[in-house]
């Protein structure tokens, strides 16, 4: 602009001297009448795609051309350009037509996603497309912008990601396909079955024995055998982009001599393990060779320089998925976030952004996304794989993979924006209730300021965001929502599927509770214990809903929703009702903060444990239990304790079991049982010691005194693992 002091003539003589192209300009307008323009038989499958959803929208059909046939008319063209990069796409504009240009044919399916976003056109789930309904689109004249992705490689492991044409739509890679080995891959390298029994050193020296599932990293026949193995897999998968070579899902890690030497002198365990890596990226310079930086490798080695094929995909499975990564919580994790962008060659992420201890209750983290996604990048993350529910539809799943989506190729997206757009899109007049419903999920979560676990539960989260207050408050927003859309029988199910997860809680947390108050059972007027009027129902109408969804199990451990069912009505089959239920308890040596459950009242609550170590169980780490239950010579004569043993959180049966007697003010051994031998067991199970003495009346305190085992058995020894008993419930019979 000119300065005031110019005087009006002069403006106005500026004004009129100033090209056309910098004055508003009339957009491009675009009917079915333009053209489409494939100026090669590579762009035409691009051109296709975009004819085929520009057809849907216009009421009449688009044609395809090989060129421009009249510089005045306005097209859309398609060009191949080696002068862009492999993951680039320009869109550009001059006066009359619109440019789509990319350096390969996928590339330029994306330039033709990208324009259809433009134009509103949008791909929320595999099956939910929206298409717009219209005469004419418009483009602004003589415009350019490059788009490139925030990261080189980018995958979901959520249910519509496995259709091609939504991975398609919103540029996601498949790993699937990209990996000529994926994942952990020692014991698909050298089996155990295979070479354990013959060879027993090539596996790990752990705790002083050998252990299968790890291997010896300075074992030169592991080095030959994983190498003869990796060119069999290459040899088998040539076009693959990768292949992992990764230690197995667990702790353990060789700790001979010579892999301890490099494990002191690099830092840790990954010291070992990157020494032998090396080895194995040397024999294939010309390949990507991945790996995890998970558990023990979890942090870069020192003083060790990795091969430059060889991408590390950093697993951060214990962050606090609440919170940014810019809080004081993750300071941790983003100093080895920091240490691994310098270190690794290639830094890749495995992002986890579901509760895999269930898929089905509300999980909070949604609000974290956006800003720990630009913090990767910030920090030289170049691909991320993140995983979901894989292809179980669960808590908010659309919506998580729709964004986490769109993240992936863009950090800087308006990501309330993008979630109001979805909402909207997929929710419908509903939409506002929903938003209000995660506002309030979210909301309560940051208020309680209580770690977000991916291997939490509602019943943890009964106290946090998941009280019983809060969830009349959710179902409150919810059945607004479905009461807005109760003539849409789509839009319908869409809030259906968002209750069940209400529901997963309710029962979840009815369990806990008991025969209190919002729990599962009510006492009636004989003292017996009743299932409330219509919840059985509820539950088996839950799992029917479940499988009508596609929601064919409910966690990471598989449990099915026939099987979920099963389980609630072993639950009511087995309710009890004994004499020592409300006794005062005293601990004498309580049990761990973490599975304390409702305190000393939990052990005599009437209400049994199952198999799911977090409801009801109260748990001793390392520790022997010792309580007294102040029976006041209660008149009983036979005394129960249900121990679980669940081997894979190394939940043990006890060693031993006293039973004391107070009277006199004397303790008195009343009598004592040894434990099982223990068994290597992958099953959950149960187990009940019983006593019977007829002078169990007679003592104003009975005291239980059980004895962990001191140290783990050789088939679960893992470091700074200790045996834990869980009991639940204690209970006094007459007979």
């Amino acid at each position: 602009m000119r300065k005031k002091q110019f005087n009006i003539v002069f403006q106005i003589c500026f004004f009129l001297l100033i090209p056309f192209s910098m004055m508003a300009q009339s957009p491009i307008i675009i009917t079915s009448k333009s053209n489409i323009v494939a100026e090669t038989e590579q762009t035409k499958p691009a051109a296709l795609l975009l004819k085929t959803n520009l057809d849907k929208a216009f009421s009449s059909s688009f044609t395809i051309i090989s060129e421009v046939q009249n510089d005045t008319e306005s097209s859309i063209v398609l060009q191949f350009s080696d002068a862009l990069k492999p993951d680039e796409f320009v869109i550009k504009s001059n006066s009359n037509s619109i440019f789509l240009i990319a350096s390969n044919e996928k590339q330029l399916r994306y330039a033709v996603y990208t324009l259809l976003e433009i134009w509103e056109f949008r791909k929320f789930t595999a099956s939910e497309t929206y298409i717009p309904k219209i005469s004419q689109v418009v483009f602004n004249q003589n415009q350019s912008k490059t788009y490139h992705p925030a990261f080189e490689y980018r995958t979901l492991l959520y249910p519509d990601c496995y259709e091609e044409t939504f991975r398609d739509w919103h540029k996601l890679d498949w790993h699937v396909a990209d990996f000529g080995i994926w994942g952990h891959t020692f014991n698909q390298l050298v089996p155990a079955k295979d070479f354990f029994k013959t060879n027993s050193k090539l596996f790990a020296l752990y705790e002083h024995d050998r252990n299968s599932e790890s291997l010896c990293m300075t074992n030169d026949t592991v080095v030959d055998l994983v190498t003869k193995k990796m060119t069999q897999i290459i040899a088998a998968h040539p076009n693959a982009q990768f292949y992992s070579v990764s230690q197995n899902d667990d702790v353990v890690y060789c700790e001979c001599p010579k892999c301890d030497a490099l494990n002191k002198k690099h830092g840790g365990p990954q010291g070992s393990f990157y020494y032998f890596l090396n080895k194995i990226a040397a024999h294939f310079p010309n390949n990507k060779i991945t790996t995890l930086a998970y558990l023990h490798t979890f942090k870069p080695p020192l003083n060790l320089k990795i091969e430059p094929n060889i991408y590390t995909i950093l697993c951060p499975i214990e962050l606090d998925r609440s919170k940014t990564l810019n809080s004081e919580n993750s300071a941790a994790f983003m100093k080895i976030l920091q240490n691994w962008s310098i270190t690794a060659p290639h830094l890749y992420l495995w992002d986890y952004t579901v509760q895999f201890s269930n898929f089905l209750s509300p999980f909070p983290n949604i609000q974290s996304f956006s800003e720990n996604y630009k913090t990767f990048q910030k920090n030289k993350v170049k691909g991320l794989f993140v995983q979901g529910y894989a292809d179980v539809p669960g808590d908010f799943s659309e919506l998580r993979q729709y964004l986490l989506a769109k993240l992936l190729w863009d950090t800087e997206i308006d990501i309330e924006a993008t979630t109001a757009d979805f909402l909207r899109g997929f929710y419908g007049k509903a939409a506002p209730f929903v938003q209000q419903y995660l506002n309030l999920l979210e909301e309560k979560q940051k208020k309680s300021n209580t770690y977000l676990d991916i291997y939490s539960g509602p019943v943890q989260a009964r106290n946090t965001f998941l009280t019983p207050e809060a969830m009349t408050e959710y179902d409150i927003l919810l059945e607004k929502a479905s009461v807005a859309v109760e003539s849409d029988s789509v839009l319908s199910s869409r809030i259906l599927k968002l209750r069940l997860g209400l529901e997963f809680v309710y029962f979840e947390q009815a369990k806990f509770y008991g025969k209190n108050q919002h729990g599962m059972f009510y006492v009636n007027d004989n003292g017996e214990k009743e299932v409330k009027e219509g919840l059985t129902e509820r539950v088996l109408a839950f799992t029917k809903a479940c499988k009508q969804f596609g929601i064919y199990e409910l966690s990471e451990d598989g449990i099915t929703p026939d099987n979920y069912y099963k389980e609630w009505q072993e639950i009511v089959k087995n309710r009890i009702s004994h004499l020592g239920e409300d006794l005062k308890i005293h601990f004498i040596n309580p049990p761990s903060d973490d599975f304390k459950g409702k305190g000393s009242y939990g052990l005599v609550d009437g209400n049994r444990g199952y198999k799911d170590f977090n409801i009801n169980w109260m748990g001793w780490y390392g520790t022997n239990p010792e309580f007294e239950i102040l029976s006041q010579n209660l008149e009983f004569s036979r005394l129960k304790i249900n121990f679980l043993n669940d081997q894979r959180h190394w939940v043990f049966t006890p060693k031993k079991i006293k039973i004391y007697g107070y009277k006199d003010q004397k303790w008195k051994l009343l009598e004592g049982k040894d434990g099982d031998i223990l068994t290597e067991d992958t099953s959950i199970t149960t187990k009940s010691w019983e006593f019977t003495n007829k002078h169990f009346s007679s003592f104003t305190k009975i005291k239980i005194r059980v004895e962990n085992h001191t140290e783990l058995p050789d088939w679960r020894k893992r470091k700074n693992k200790k045996p834990m008993i869980m009991i639940d419930e204690v209970e006094l019979y007459k007979n």
